[in-house]
């Protein structure tokens, strides 16, 4: 299989059938980041995903691989989504909105928030932690654990020292863990609570 990279180059030659192969392979993941981070708007996100590609098919003579090329992508997609931000009628939706307000449908994306198993509700709160955290550490969370990025693929992006992706990653692990606890233990009082109240009702059957 040729590596995204021979892709690129071999699709500035001009074949057809390069940038075809590459279309396959991010569609998906750029779909799944601007729903992420666009209030889990499909329609928007789809038309975004292919904004992507087209702005990669009219800068395709300049293109050099000096990074990898899924950096090359995420990073005009980053560049979309803060376009799409400023807006009219989008100034005031920050990506912190979009996670936060994005339960209409916690299914939709469920399995890239909470382990597929894993209750509607838990997915919920982990998107509504999410909403809370410091927007450039959410950033580099998504960046991380959703597009699977390393930490010097992020530094690229966002301009900053490996280190300094490393240390806001930590904190915002730590951040969100923080977040997260009290739902469960509240979940545990919850279920303990309805267990004690079962065994109430079958004492007092006897």
């Amino acid at each position: 299989m040729n590596s995204d990279e021979a892709l690129m180059l071999e699709f500035q030659r001009g074949s057809r059938a390069a940038f075809e192969e590459l279309f396959a392979r991010y569609r998906g993941p750029l779909f799944g980041f601007f729903r992420r981070r666009l209030h889990d708007d499909a329609a928007r996100a789809e038309d975004l995903a292919q904004e992507t590609f087209l702005a990669v098919v009219r800068a395709v003579e300049r293109y050099e691989p000096r990074a990898l090329v899924r950096t090359y992508l995420y990073g005009i997609a980053l560049k979309l989504v803060a376009a799409e931000r400023r807006k009219p009628g989008n100034a005031a939706l920050s990506s912190r909105d979009a996670i936060a307000n994005s339960d209409d449908d916690p299914d939709s994306d469920r399995e890239l928030v909470a382990p597929t198993n894993a209750a509607p509700e838990e997915a919920l709160w982990v998107r509504q932690a999410l909403g809370r955290l410091d927007a450039q550490e959410r950033e580099i969370l998504m960046l991380r654990e959703y597009e699977q990025l390393s930490y010097a693929e992020i530094a690229e992006l966002l301009r900053l020292p490996v280190n300094t992706v490393r240390s806001r990653l930590f904190r915002a692990r730590m951040a969100l863990k923080s977040f997260l606890e009290p739902e469960k233990k509240s979940r545990r009082t919850a279920g303990s609570g309805k267990a004690r109240l079962v065994e109430d009702e079958h004492e007092d059957g006897q």
